[in-house]
């Protein structure tokens, strides 16, 4: 049941570069300007640009803050559930935003994470204990100066194996 409520995509392999696509003509993102750059090709590292454009400034003629929060706000959850599989239900349950100076021009997000995450990720939640862990990315204009910094926390569990999954489980860790 709960694999359900978070969508029928989770239980496909995307391909990285198609995965990048995908985002770029979801609506919300293409609305705002926000573009996937690059997706390395184990979901550990993505780049992300948000440009400057007429729709997307705010009356001081500089990056609105919700378009710079909106350009992170999926990234840490989806790198961390690419990473883990489909055994594991991950959700952002917070975030926040600190904005240090205004974004004049294009800005970019650059997402990492770091294969010890993933791990620890998978032991904290070995015997079905949620795990809350958070994640930090800079938002950097086009001179690497940051204008403003995000913390997203995220929620993980791994699934209950019951005899519904227990054959889908099995055969996706050995595909592994």
């Amino acid at each position: 049941m709960a694999s359900r409520r978070q969508g029928i995509l989770r239980n496909f392999a995307v391909p990285p570069w198609l995965f990048r696509r995908g985002l770029n003509l979801w609506p919300p993102f293409r609305g705002a300007g926000v573009k996937v750059l690059r997706v390395s090709a184990d979901y550990r590292e993505i780049d992300v640009r948000l440009r400057l454009r007429l729709l997307n400034r705010n009356y001081f003629g500089t990056q609105f803050g919700g378009s710079l929060y909106s350009m992170t706000d999926p990234f840490h959850a989806l790198m961390l559930f690419r990473n883990l599989g489909t055994d594991y239900i991950v959700w952002d349950k917070a975030g926040s935003i600190r904005y240090l100076k205004p974004g004049r021009g294009d800005v970019f997000a650059y997402f990492r994470l770091d294969g010890a995450d993933v791990e620890t990720a998978r032991e904290a939640t070995a015997t079905g204990d949620k795990y809350e862990p958070t994640f930090g990315v800079d938002i950097v204009d086009a001179e690497g100066v940051t204008i403003a910094v995000v913390e997203k926390t995220l929620h993980v569990r791994r699934l209950a194996v019951t005899a519904e999954n227990l054959p889908r489980a099995a055969s996706r860790r050995e595909a592994a």
